[in-house]
């Protein structure tokens, strides 16, 4: 049996899980034993790491990741950089650390977008296209200090001198994943990116912004340091009819209050891959699939990522190949409630994947202790 090459990475709920979406009822308390249990059940379960989303909704991702260190040992930790948020030296010590201690386990997630409403309760008040200008600095520095560069910078957002880290991470090159659908986020994805993400518009769709960034990226001499990846839900069962069951139960209990409540705030939602996700909900047939296995019932309730790859094994790795055949190396995959569907998922697809990031890191340095840097005495 050949194997499909790419990265699956699975998600933690820290906003909430449930059986039923919309439901509070049945909606399970987070705390670190269920989040242990998910990223343990994950990691077992053969996914080579998880994203910690971010927003006001949720624990907050460094803390998380780094509660679950000990609690696994090759799991991969894909955290949030938010520009506006924090400093990029502040930042760039955050990573390196949590590099360290997790023995080079951590990726980062740059995050420029999002609710107007969320960024401006964080004090941040660009408009769109000049957060990606303060992402882009943002990015340019935070490399160069994990590098080893000392970095200097005077601009409209940062004004940094003799900036430099004394505690290098592991990593030689800590992964920078991004997702974005605009001109400009294309545009940073192209110059600064190692891992582009889209969310599950068709195949078709992605394989046309993966071509955009990988143009993007030729004009940097980058077209061979960027790679490309696809976030989806997934509901994965031995057969079809199985999984299809399992999504009608899933979206069951939502009443068309809830439904037409977020479909109000999804069109107001100024983001373009939001609002290629609402053309895309437009061309749903009456179980809401958009494409063949390609189902939008998440996207009912939720902003973001909304569309889950829905079927038997063989109807899933079919769907996800053709993601893979549009260049995708990776998928960031979840499903509700994280904890089952990480085991129905690892059990029923993992074993179909051959997964690069599974294999040891090798590129690692050495930890050294730092002498120049000793400021202290112990009495």
């Amino acid at each position: 049996m050949e194997k499909i090459k790419a990265n699956l990475l699975w998600f933690l709920p820290t906003f909430g899980d449930s059986r039923y979406l919309g439901d509070n009822s049945t909606k399970r308390v987070v705390d670190l034993d269920y989040l242990t249990a998910i990223a343990q059940a994950a990691e077992k379960a053969g996914f080579v790491g998880t994203l910690v989303p971010t927003g006001h909704s949720t624990e907050e991702s460094y803390i998380v990741a780094s509660s679950l260190f000990q609690a696994t040992s090759t799991f991969k930790f894909l955290c949030a950089l938010r520009p506006g948020i924090l400093s990029p030296t502040f930042a760039a010590r955050i990573a390196a650390t949590m590099d360290r201690l997790s023995g080079g386990r951590v990726l980062f997630n740059l995050v420029a977008g999002g609710d107007n409403a969320d960024l401006q309760a964080d004090g941040v008040f660009y408009d769109h296209d000049e957060r990606y200008v303060q992402a882009t600095e943002f990015a340019r520095i935070w490399r160069a200090l994990l590098r080893g560069e000392t970095v200097n910078s005077s601009s409209n957002y940062y004004h940094i001198k003799n900036a430099k880290l004394y505690n290098l991470p592991l990593q030689e090159e800590v992964p920078l994943f991004f997702g974005g659908s605009s001109e400009p986020a294309q545009e940073l994805s192209g110059e600064l990116i190692d891992k582009y993400l889209s969310w599950g518009e068709t195949p078709q769709k992605v394989k046309e912004k993966f071509d955009i960034v990988r143009q993007k990226a030729k004009k940097y001499g980058r077209e061979d340091k960027i790679s490309f990846g696809v976030r989806l839900h997934v509901i994965v069962r031995e057969t079809d009819e199985e999984a299809w069951k399992q999504a009608e139960k899933l979206i069951s209990k939502l009443d068309k209050k809830q439904i037409e409540e977020t479909k109000k705030y999804l069109n107001s939602y100024y983001g373009v891959g939001q609002e290629r996700l609402n053309e895309l909900y437009k061309t749903a047939n009456n179980k809401l699939e958009v494409y063949p296995n390609l189902w939008a019932g998440v996207g009912l309730i939720r902003e973001g990522c909304g569309t889950t790859a829905v079927g038997s094994v063989e109807s899933v790795k079919r769907l996800l190949k053709e993601y893979v055949d549009a260049g995708a190396d990776t998928f960031v995959l979840s499903g509700y409630p994280h904890l089952e569907e990480a085991i129905y998922a690892g059990e029923l697809l993992v074993p179909h994947f051959e997964q690069e990031l599974a294999q040891e890191n090798k590129n690692l340095r050495k930890i050294e202790l730092n002498k120049d840097r000793i400021d202290c005495k112990i009495f």
